[in-house]
């Protein structure tokens, strides 16, 4: 299940932070070394660095072959290019912003040091107090300027309005709170030009030190890992959607040639007969589906519907048709999608079962509330069986901001596991999804053997509430947006059925016994 807005305190107060400028002020004494460098490099090179992504590993020039006739990958990037390159600036951005980002946690956990505490104590002392609520007339006053931009009635978004208010305006408090700490420190940026690196050496290039610790390009690079992986998925989508356009065409193209028709009259022939017709029922229940996000009546968007399903039927129809062709073809794809990377995700005191030294490390972030992490959960306890002391399943919580219960049942699950029975507990919450209260979740430890009136107190009191907020932290670091995120040995898992994650682990286990 995907993450919506609000995002939870921590993240918004860390993102904050994001928002200080990273670059040194006008009065700082020292030159930035590398920027002095720069300026004296060809300007056409400099510019050619500053705009590269370091995201798009040079892609192959020829993306497909269609009966020997070759897809050129300019071809293919040329009518996309700008929504390309809009997704790249995203790494630059990313890139950018992470340096100031690597530099305020460096001063908030110096600070957090020196007075004692953990850093996210810190950023709850610090900023929640300054912050006013947001009121149901500001609310009112945002859905009424970006109205054509919000799906839904007021009444029905005004609490994730009244939530995104809210984390401006932690945002901004954060902001100021990183830039007092600022005042006190010695903060030195080396560059201005935040770029990738060229090569694994040059990772050690550092660009910026704080109170003489350094910030490094590995730092940074290793930090928006799962940044660079998301753009190079949808730059992968995005080529693919155009180079199946582009075979689809070169295949129609052939096909009418060989029967000496017009590329029309092939599908009047071939294709027309194949789509399906759109009746006043198919166009009755799409309104029905989607009224919500129509603001009209049935009969004033009547035949716009009708237009949209016939032309989505005559596509699913060539499609079809397409598919057929190409298994009488001799196709090449040389397009291939981008390879996810390792992300290190700590599993220090996270709850685990299955083999202590094992291969391969199965990490999943999950929600309680979640109907997909409770459908998930006996395909991960089935993998853990039949694979034996190969995996090691760790357990990390995620409750999703949508699901009302989702976190204190994260703070249940805590609790269960300071009393040895997590995975006991989890069982039953999965069962229980619907019933997640805090009076349901006291009973539930009754029914699993745990000491009742040690759990009770440790969901009244709170005990874990810092250690859900960590868990959500952790995940937002390494882009974990959806419930549940699967890695194996590092890297993330997109399809999650059976299929898909045996074969993942068997491919892990094969990697970890060539090293």
């Amino acid at each position: 299940m995907k993450k919506l807005i609000p995002l939870p305190i921590i993240a918004v107060l860390v993102l904050g932070f994001v928002l200080a400028r990273a670059c040194a002020t006008k009065g700082d004494q020292q030159k930035p070394a590398e920027a002095a460098d720069s300026q004296s490099k060809p300007a056409d090179k400099q510019d050619k660095k500053d705009a590269d992504c370091g995201c798009d590993k040079a892609p192959p020039d020829v993306f497909a072959t269609v009966n020997g006739i070759k897809i050129a990958s300019k071809d293919v990037d040329e009518p996309i290019k700008a929504r390309i390159q809009e997704l790249q600036n995203q790494v630059i951005e990313a890139r950018k912003a992470q340096l100031g980002f690597e530099i305020n946690s460096r001063l908030l956990e110096a600070e957090a040091r020196r007075l004692g505490i953990s850093a996210p104590k810190l950023l709850e002392r610090e900023v929640p107090q300054r912050v006013t609520n947001p009121t149901e007339a500001e609310a009112r006053a945002f859905y009424d300027e970006n109205k054509s931009n919000i799906e839904g009635e007021f009444k029905d978004v005004k609490g994730q309005i009244i939530g995104f208010l809210l984390n401006q305006r932690r945002q901004d408090e954060a902001k100021k709170f990183a830039d007092r700490l600022r005042l006190s420190a010695k903060v030195e940026v080396l560059t201005e030009n935040v770029t990738p690196p060229e090569t694994e050496a040059d990772r050690a290039r550092v660009f910026a030190t704080v109170n003489g610790i350094r910030v490094t390009s590995g730092d940074v690079e290793e930090a928006i890992k799962p940044t660079i992986f998301s753009v190079q998925e949808q730059i992968y989508e995005l080529r693919k959607k155009a180079l199946d356009v582009k075979i689809n065409d070169l295949l129609l193209d052939d096909a009418a040639k060989k029967k000496n028709v017009t590329s029309d009259a092939l599908f009047d022939s071939e294709i027309l007969p194949r789509v399906k017709p759109v009746t006043e029922k198919d166009i009755r229940k799409f309104y029905d589906e989607n009224k919500d996000k129509i603001n009209s009546s049935y009969e004033q968007v009547h035949g716009q519907i009708l237009q949209m399903l016939q032309n989505r039927e005559q596509g699913t129809a060539a499609s079809a048709y397409a598919e057929e062709l190409r298994k009488a073809a001799t196709l090449e794809v040389f397009l291939r999608p981008p390879d996810p990377p390792v992300i290190n995700i700590s599993i220090d005191d996270r709850p685990w079962t299955g083999g202590a030294n094992a291969l391969v490390t199965i990490i999943e972030f999950t929600d309680f509330e979640c109907p997909s992490c409770a459908n998930a959960q006996p395909v991960m306890e089935a993998l853990v069986k039949e694979f034996g002391d190969k995996v090691k399943l760790v357990a990390h919580s995620f409750p999703l901001e949508q699901h009302k219960h989702a976190f204190k049942a994260a703070e249940a699950a805590e609790a269960a596991r300071e009393q040895g029975k997590y995975w006991e507990y989890t069982a039953v919450l999965f069962k229980n999804q619907k019933e997640l209260e805090a009076a349901k979740l006291k009973e539930y430890a009754g029914q699993v053997g745990l000491d009742r009136k040690r759990f009770d107190e440790a969901l009244d009191s709170g005990k874990f509430t810092d250690a859900v907020k960590q868990e959500l932290s952790a995940g937002d670091r390494i882009g974990v947006d959806s419930t549940p995120s699967i890695f194996i040995n590092g890297k993330r898992i997109r399809e999650k059925t059976r299929e898909a994650l045996k074969s993942a682990i068997e491919a892990a286990l094969k990697d970890a016994a060539k090293k």
